[in-house]
């Protein structure tokens, strides 16, 4: 039932707003609104108590009324929306909120009651309300006394950080990925001539993925080419074969995703690339023999010691996957009691200690009933511990009760789901709106953590009362949030540690799909569903999966579409069946950005997207679109507008209109209008190229809300350079900032450049600085987190120089010479964990003990001869916290037993390393 108690909170602070005392609204408006408003926060009270409670533990009558509740919400907000924005006359000068805009337009009493028609259609609206809202009450209280008898009453403070590591993702995994690596790699080195496949399965939460992903990154060096590819329930098989030529070679394949090919042409393309290569290949998550049958065809038989490991849940599907007697299934098991103790301990506690004594018990209880299985532990381990301390004896005396009889080998899924819903149940009422939301997207997705955020915004589900505090950042902590419960998992992770982008286990997303269904929050249409009755109903969010069959536009009901609040499409093999944006009335998210490429010769249209008043975020990364109208400086409400990877070569004039605008995604050759200095409200302005638009440079002066900036400046005059310098100086609320191709600009802006106080990223690319700008130290830059740079000329003192900043996490440095001898001191380098130096020779040894003690990533260039003469230490014990190093090896003068005996040392180090780092050497 969140979705209705969702569903109200943003309908009561747009009533409120309405019943400020300066509004001159007529009387009976004004008295409507009051009633109703009341009624509402009566009926959002007993609902926050509802939505405690598992919707299978809920009386039919009382989700028939919560149900009724939602509609009533979801309709009243549409119209005093609607009403807002078509009493406005046009863009305001400056950006405002919410209560800004509300007072800018009922101030205007007499052009208020100068337009009739959106009072009669605001009065009407309300009166409606208000008689369902009376009737909704009087409903209210006939159940008033079930709903409190079942109600939950746990609760869980939100602000857990930093619970959500990878803690224990090896658990009980080491053994049995040690055995799969010396059934696929015999101990020699040496294996079998032909292709092996092994397959894994088991069913969903037993850690399949994170055990194969442990083999994979275990021997993944030993290959040529090397793949790891989901499939998921549903999958479209062609974006299959692309993820799969894009993962073996991203660099001749890079654009393969915005190509049109059929299966047979794409299969051959595979099989082709395969030939004269030893590769490694994961599919994982195959849920049908045919789309193992489509994949194998793939994959080119060699007799190069090429492997395949394959995951399922279907023993039967495990058993088509094997081709000869080489190949093998291996039957995942539950973790051992021991196991499952040291994963349940590290989740809670951060490292391996007993339980207190007063919690034996009931830990051992609750781990019974996780029956091993490593997702139930994470999850359940998860809600015992608040702002990091651990709950009390009989919080965790609860959630045992709470967990019905435990996971049983027949019964895993529905015990699974249970112990998943607890988890779900105990967010706090906005993550469960955040949570649902994410059932738009399709399994295996790899979610963009930013795209996630702005929809977020764009549905109006970040709410802050602070004016001073970005939404942004509220949404960045609801998504923290989230990771640390562990209901979203990393899959891209910075080298700075930031997670980039994220996943949903699969069984997490069979719960949300669930309940979002049940709640008609976000409604599934793939091309299984296409044909099915529920197009004639009314949809408030709606995502295209996969969707095959050309379809023609009348098979969506009349009214089905005019309510939607997000339209997303994955996947699709036409744009050409559409339906047409004139199709939606109160649209407020519209992401065409993964459809992929399709058969159509006339792409995407964007015709009438100007009535689209609600707008708020438009994606379109990557689709079939050449062109934006002129009408969509229509859209007043407007923050994100994202047309990278498109065809679209300029911006309208009329994008200057969008005065809402607070994020701008598009491409360095995209020509840009002047008067782009009038979006006051930008904060996010990404790979503007300043020589297609070259006004830019100047007009960045104004805006001075800017915290992530990337811009182009190839080809750039020296007068320009001088304007865009001073305009960065005035952007005193940057954070991010990336240059590329700076040219002649860098040595200026290490003279004249003054960085913000608070930048936290600086990544020069292809801009190469003379010397080091002074401006690089401690005190100019107490925030810095990541730092990518060019120097010609490397002094003595550079590195320590850089070392100290406070706060670095990542550094990508580039030298093209040294002068004098390099220095770094025991104290550098303090909270770094990613350092790579690259063009000029150095080693660990540079680094005294004491110095990086948290760099997990080292890479760094040296002399085969300087290691093979013993010239050279290239220990690397003294790093504690290494994990993976790269070595750029430089032959010079070396012979061939030279640069042997270097990696033969090299490798020693690594492996005489109490974490056993990974290590790739690399001939330059």
């Amino acid at each position: 039932m969140e979705a209705a108690a969702g569903a109200l909170s943003p309908v009561l602070r747009k009533l409120g707003e309405l019943l400020a005392g300066e509004y001159n609204l007529e009387k009976r408006v004004k008295k409507g609104v009051q009633s109703l408003r009341t009624e509402l926060e009566m009926i959002h009270a007993v609902l926050r108590e509802v939505g405690k409670v598992p919707l299978d533990q809920l009386q039919e009558p009382v989700r028939i009324w919560a149900g009724k509740v939602r509609d009533l919400s979801c309709d009243m907000e549409d119209a005093v929306d609607d009403f807002l924005v078509r009493v406005d006359e046009g863009p305001s000068s400056k950006p405002t909120n919410m209560r800004n805009r509300v007072k800018k337009f009922l101030k205007k009493t007499t052009k208020l009651f100068g337009n009739g028609k959106a009072l009669h259609q605001i009065s009407s609206a309300i009166k409606e309300a208000e008689d369902l809202a009376t009737e909704l009450v009087g409903l209210r209280k006939k159940y008033e006394l079930d709903m409190r008898s079942t109600s939950n009453g746990a609760t869980i403070d939100p602000r857990v950080l930093a619970l959500h590591k990878d803690v224990g993702e090896l658990v009980g995994v080491d053994c049995t990925r040690d055995e799969l690596i010396k059934t696929l790699i015999c101990e020699d080195g040496s294996s079998k001539e032909q292709l092996k496949t092994i397959s894994i399965v088991g069913v969903g939460g037993l850690g399949k993925t994170t055990l194969t992903k442990a083999v994979y990154e275990k021997i993944k060096a030993q290959f040529d080419r090397v793949a790891f590819v989901p499939v998921g329930q549903n999958p479209d098989i062609k974006k299959v074969f692309k993820d799969l030529l894009y993962e073996l070679d991203n660099e001749k394949f890079s654009d393969i995703h915005n190509t049109t090919r059929d299966e047979n042409l794409l299969i051959k393309q595979i099989s082709d690339y395969l030939v004269d290569k030893r590769y490694l290949i994961v599919i994982d998550d195959i849920w049908e023999e045919e789309i193992w049958r489509f994949i194998n065809c793939a994959l080119y038989k060699n007799n190069l010691r090429s492997r395949v490991i394959t995951t399922t849940r279907n023993v039967s599907v495990s058993e088509a996957c094997l081709s000869s007697s080489d190949d093998m299934i291996h039957k995942m098991k539950p973790l051992s009691d021991e196991d499952s103790q040291i994963l349940f301990h590290r989740r809670i506690f951060q490292s391996e200690v007993k339980c207190p004594e007063d919690l034996q018990a009931v830990s051992r209880e609750i781990l019974k009933k996780c029956g091993g299985v490593p997702l139930a532990i994470i999850t359940i381990s998860s809600l015992l511990v608040s702002n990091q301390r651990i709950k009390q004896k009989e919080e965790w005396m609860h959630v045992h009760s709470s967990m019905g009889r435990g996971v049983t080998e027949g019964g895993i899924v529905k015990d699974m789901k249970r112990i998943l819903s607890l988890s779900y149940f105990d967010l706090p009422s906005h993550l469960k709106t955040c949570l649902l939301y994410l059932s738009i997207f399709p399994e295996d997705f790899e979610i963009k953590r930013d795209w996630l955020i702005w929809k977020w915004l764009a549905e109006g589900f970040i709410q802050c009362d602070k004016e001073e505090t970005r939404l942004f950042e509220i949404g960045e902590s609801y998504f923290n949030e989230l990771m640390n419960r562990s209901l979203i998992q990393p899959a891209q992770i910075n080298l700075d540690g930031t997670v980039v982008t994220c996943r949903i286990h699969d069984m997490v997303l069979d719960l949300i799909c669930s309940l979002s269904n049940e709640e008609n929050f976000v409604s599934i249409l793939d091309n299984v569903q296409w044909h099915a009755p529920n197009l004639q109903r009314k949809f408030r969010r709606l995502s295209l999966h996969n969707i095959k069959a050309t379809v023609q536009n009348h098979q969506f009901g009349s009214t089905s579409l005019s309510k939607v609040r997000t339209f997303a499409v994955f996947s699709l093999v036409t744009c050409d069946w559409l339906p047409s944006l004139s199709s939606f009335q109160f649209l407020r998210v519209l992401d065409l950005g993964n459809c992929g490429s399709n058969e159509s010769s006339s792409g995407i249209s964007l015709k009438y997207v100007g009535n689209l008043i609600h707008l708020r975020y438009l994606g379109l990364m990557y689709a079939d679109v050449c062109e934006l109208p002129m009408d969509i400086g229509k859209l007043q409400l407007l923050q994100t507008l994202d047309v990278r990877g498109t065809s679209i070569k300029e911006l309208p004039a009329s994008v200057v209109q969008l005065r809402n605008l607070i994020c701008l995604y598009v491409n360095y050759r995209v020509r840009l209008p002047k008067g782009m200095g009038s979006l006051m409200s930008l904060e996010v302005l990404e790979r503007v190229g300043l020589s297609s638009s070259p006004h830019i440079a100047e007009e960045l002066s104004h805006l001075t809300e800017v915290r992530t900036l990337g811009v182009d400046c190839y080809n750039m005059d020296e007068d320009l350079i001088d304007i865009l310098i001073k305009s960065l100086g005035n952007l005193h609320k940057l954070q991010n900032l990336r240059i590329h191709s700076g040219g002649g600009l860098m040595d200026r802006i290490c003279e004249s450049w003054v960085p913000p106080p608070n930048l936290r990223s600086s990544i020069f690319s292809s801009s190469w600085f003379s010397r080091l700008p002074k401006w690089v130290n401690s005190s100019s830059l107490p925030h810095l987190s990541t730092l990518e740079i060019e120097v010609e000329e490397l002094q003595g003192d550079d590195i320590q120089i850089i070392g100290m900043l406070p706060a670095l996490l990542f550094l990508r440095l580039r030298a093209s010479r040294v002068m004098g001898r390099l220095a770094v001191r025991a104290d550098a380098f303090p909270s770094a964990r990613c350092c790579k130096f690259l063009g000029f020779l150095t080693s660990p040894c540079l680094f005294p003990p004491g110095a990086m003690p948290r760099v997990q990533r080292f890479e760094f260039c040296v002399s085969a001869l300087s290691i093979a003469s013993g010239e050279v230490d290239c220990g690397m014990g003294h790093l504690p916290s290494l994990e993976h190093v790269e070595v750029w090896l430089e032959r010079e003068n070396s012979s061939d037993e030279e640069m042997e005996t270097a990696k033969a040392w090299l490798t020693r180090a690594a492996q005489a390393h109490p974490k056993l780092p990974t290590i790739d050497i690399l001939d330059c």
